[in-house]
């Protein structure tokens, strides 16, 4: 039995939007018994050179959204960056799991072996639709919305493996 593109793509980043948002609300209630200002957590980061916790859930929110559009050969439109708040946030990965939930199976049937080709700064990349899938896209939300894990997880926040493995 095979596996279908939208089989691995849609309920994965699902999932993970949701766990997501789940830890979302637990920094949010964390912030508030501590009285902590929001925009600590906001904008915390790993390393200086690193996105903080707000850019990390965006880029999370992109990498669902833009890599599903391309493998459903649907007009393909990224949102602008404004959220600045952990309502503001969870608002938009609402939206990213609305669009995902709008997406229909049969539109990423034969999307493995098309060709897909993004801008990349400067650069174009091109792939099959299964190696962007899998070794472009994948990878890239599962590193930003493990980046904004952890850096929640290095501010103090109680959460552990199964909150970012968390069931929906």
């Amino acid at each position: 039995m095979s596996v279908s593109m939208y089989q691995i793509a849609v309920p994965s980043f699902q999932k993970h939007l949701h766990a997501l948002d789940g830890i979302i609300d637990k920094a949010a209630a964390y912030a508030g018994a501590r009285k902590i200002a929001p925009d600590t957590l906001l904008t915390a980061r790993l390393y200086p050179d690193m996105f903080n916790f707000t850019r990390q859930v965006q880029e999370s929110c992109k990498f669902a959204a833009l890599s599903v559009q391309r493998l459903a050969n649907v007009e393909v439109a990224a949102e602008a960056d404004g959220e600045t708040s952990f309502e503001d946030l969870k608002a938009r990965i609402a939206r990213t799991l609305e669009l995902l939930g709008s997406v229909k199976p049969e539109q990423m049937d034969g999307s493995d072996d098309r060709q897909i080709t993004i801008k990349v700064g400067p650069n174009e990349m091109s792939f099959t639709g299964r190696d962007y899938l899998l070794h472009f896209a994948l990878p890239n939300f599962y590193f930003h919305a493990s980046t904004a894990y952890g850096i929640l997880r290095h501010n103090g926040l109680e959460i552990g493996k199964r909150d970012f493995m968390r069931r929906t």
